[in-house]
């Protein structure tokens, strides 16, 4: 079966694996994007290119109150 050039995947947690609210598509580029995860409260920096994910290893900075 072809792909369809409009065939988007869902980002899911590297934490817990749980869908967030982030959604790509196959020529969808995302570098040190901040994933929040709803179930986790937690936020991720990754990498996206062509549906492949990749966790980024900077510490993330603190919050500011």
């Amino acid at each position: 079966m072809e792909k369809t050039p409009d065939e988007s995947r869902w980002i899911h947690c590297p934490h817990c694996g749980s869908k967030t609210r982030t959604k790509v598509y196959e020529d969808t580029v995302l570098i040190k994007f901040p994933l929040y995860c709803p179930k986790c409260k937690e936020e991720f920096r990754i990498t996206v290119i062509q549906f492949k994910m990749v966790l980024c290893d900077e510490p993330k900075e603190p919050a500011a109150n």
